[in-house]
């Protein structure tokens, strides 16, 4: 997807007890053509969903208890797409010589959640990021001679056998 619209979009399209695991593979959600996809298995939907004694599994949606029902049956996507753009500014020189480095990072993350069981989609979450604007500033008093502090530690560090 070329923005957080466009994700957004996509995943509109998934009905849940509707859309099948190839439905949504064609929307672009595949966990094995889709970067940043990472596939739960129901123990980690568990995790998620109950992660202590005071949510009761009553409590949950019925998509996500029958993915704990139906265990090896059941599959949950995490998709996190992103586009993120960091453009380095400021003084030349002090960037070159480590001595302060400022980004800027811009783009857009989206964030969803999708469980599958037995092929059909039962349950699906979304949240994100739609405009990322952020600034960073890293400054090292000591330039170049910093990073070389940080290595004299370690060369001086007396072996951890002793």
């Amino acid at each position: 997807w070329a923005s957080f619209d466009e994700a957004k979009a996509a995943y509109d399209k998934i009905i849940p007890r509707v859309t099948t695991n190839k439905e949504m593979q064609e929307l672009g959600f595949d966990p094995f053509a889709t970067p940043n996809i990472k596939i739960l298995t129901y123990l980690d939907v568990m995790n998620r969903f109950l992660p202590n004694t005071s949510i009761k599994k009553e409590d949950l949606d019925t998509g996500i208890l029958g993915c704990i029902e139906a265990k090896a049956l059941c599959k949950a996507y995490e998709f996190s797409p992103q586009f993120l753009k960091s453009k380095r500014y400021g003084n030349v020189l002090f960037d070159l010589l480590n001595f302060s480095r400022k980004t800027r990072e811009s783009g857009w993350r989206f964030d969803a959640l999708i469980v599958v069981i037995d092929d059909i989609v039962v349950y699906k979450l979304w949240g994100g990021t739609p405009n990322i604007d952020q600034t960073k500033e890293e400054k090292k008093p000591l330039g170049p001679l910093q990073s070389a502090e940080d290595l004299l530690k370690d060369a001086v560090k007396p072996p951890s056998f002793w």
